[in-house]
């Protein structure tokens, strides 16, 4: 008499502890028992407790702040520059998957790409020129992170220099100037 309820309570806690939301915002794979499944619709979706799990991935525009660094200009000048990356993940089917599986940080990763190739630009630029033609330096920046990023699935959507800092000789003397 008591088995019909006791097979009863089990399927619906089955069914409950199976059941995943996935945001507008947000894109989900679905892995069963650890491979790639495929990807989860916005909205409810029901995975096999144990044997499935959804990983979710955030596909909404953020900004990332990339720490302080110096570059040194044509003249040799050491320079510190911060710069403000601007990126989202793309929300296909095959991004999402690159996003989560090939690469194992994301952020990181724009972050050193960023550092590296901001100092290689600024290298081949004189100070007067990386000064004045921020545009340019963000364009060229972008175009490049971009590149990179595709492969994980990213886009790049824009890169903002938020300040370019001379050496304090420099800056002193700049300042005598005005």
């Amino acid at each position: 008499m008591i088995i019909p309820y006791v097979i009863g309570g089990i399927i619906l806690f089955l069914f409950f502890t199976g059941i995943r939301l996935v945001r507008p915002n947000e894109k989900g794979a679905i892995e069963r028992l650890g491979k790639y499944k495929g990807q989860a619709k916005d909205g409810f979706n029901w995975i096999i407790p144990i044997i499935d799990r959804i990983v979710k991935q955030e596909i909404t525009e953020r900004m990332m702040d990339v720490e302080s660094f110096e570059a040194i200009t044509k003249e040799r000048l050491n320079t510190q520059i911060d710069l403000v990356v601007f990126y989202k993940v793309r929300d296909d089917e095959k991004s999402i998957y690159k996003s989560l599986y090939k690469v194992e940080d994301f952020e990181k990763q724009v972050v050193r790409i960023a550092q590296t190739t901001a100092r290689n630009i600024i290298g081949k630029m004189s100070f007067e020129r990386v000064n004045s033609e921020r545009d340019n330096l963000n364009t060229e920046l972008r175009k490049t992170l971009e590149k990179q990023s595709d492969s994980w699935g990213g886009e790049i959507v824009r890169v903002e220099t938020k300040e370019i800092t001379p050496p304090e000789n420099v800056q002193e003397s700049m300042n005598e100037v005005l």
